[in-house]
């Protein structure tokens, strides 16, 4: 009889190493934010519902919140716009807002349920408009000086209704969230699909939120990866703006979760296949670990 060749060794090694995460997570929902370059690259964007099936398969409930700033920056370019940011928030007027919800409602959200669906899940695919369910208040950016800058219909999230979520959860769905949010007096708000995974966490009492970049984690100032890192950590590093531009909401959104009882948060490469398997099913897991002290 041959021996087991180095690689069928190392596979096996792999896959018993995964076994006490799946008893430890079983059962327990995992929000992930699904953005960056992989939702742009095929091979990327096929792993990842790969991943997503699997974890469902084994016992877990992923919960997919997802962005789409490349998707409707091609869209603003062909129609001759250019989108602004202020810090990080894209400035969102009526016209613009409408075509993030042509966009991320629709285009984008549709083809991450597809790809999910092709992979044997079962994903349903929403809005924070549908049932209502997450609840939104106009976000008004501050400056240095205490002003307030209005960016139009971006919003911040005021209130989230878990039911319809826990409802598709027991229906062994996939949720795959589209982050706009309905204001009280109906209209439509953008939201930082970071933030409204970290509320979406806090909410559900998630064991992990994951949010999927499109770097190696968080930084340091020599450009080393940092991980095991403390609340307290975080907010000194945005503070001395080693941390800075769009991984403030991502670690925003990481706070956020922890303060209200997920127990921790993970900023992971989303360039690397099967990133969110090596991030839950492995000892070393992959990128930046955040939780309470």
């Amino acid at each position: 009889m041959t021996n087991p060749s180095a690689n069928n060794k190392s596979i096996a090694h792999i896959l018993s190493e995964a076994l006490p995460y799946i008893r430890r997570f079983q059962n327990k929902v995992i929000v992930i934010k699904y953005g960056g370059h992989a939702m742009i690259e095929n091979s990327l964007k096929r792993s990842f519902a790969r991943d997503v099936v699997l974890l469902k398969l084994v016992g877990m409930n992923p919960v997919i919140v997802h962005g789409g700033g490349p998707q409707i920056d091609g869209l603003l370019t062909k129609l001759g716009k250019k989108g602004k940011f202020v810090k990080g928030m894209r400035v969102t007027d009526s016209e613009t807002m409408d075509l993030v919800e042509m966009v991320l409602g629709g285009l984008v959200n549709k083809d991450i349920v597809n790809l999910i669906n092709e992979q044997g899940g079962k994903a349903i695919g929403l809005t924070g408009k549908d049932a209502s369910f997450i609840k939104a208040k106009k976000l008004l950016i501050s400056n240095e000086n205490e002003e307030f800058k209005d960016i139009g219909q971006v919003g911040e999230v005021e209130s989230v209704d878990p039911s319809i979520i826990n409802f598709l959860e027991k229906g062994e769905f996939i949720p795959v969230i589209a982050p706009i949010g309905i204001g009280r007096d109906g209209v439509s708000y953008n939201i930082n699909a970071d933030l409204v995974a970290g509320a979406l966490a806090g909410v559900l009492k998630a064991e992990k939120l994951v949010l999927l970049t499109n770097t190696e984690g968080v930084l340091g100032e020599s450009g080393e990866l940092l991980t095991g890192l403390s609340p307290d950590k975080v907010n000194d590093l945005i503070k001395s703006e080693v941390i800075h531009s769009g991984m403030i909401p991502k670690l925003s959104a990481a706070l956020d979760a922890i303060r209200m009882g997920v127990r921790t948060a993970h900023v992971i490469d989303g360039r690397v296949e099967h990133a969110l398997l090596l991030e839950v099913l492995t000892n070393q897991g992959v990128g930046t670990l955040i939780r309470c002290d």
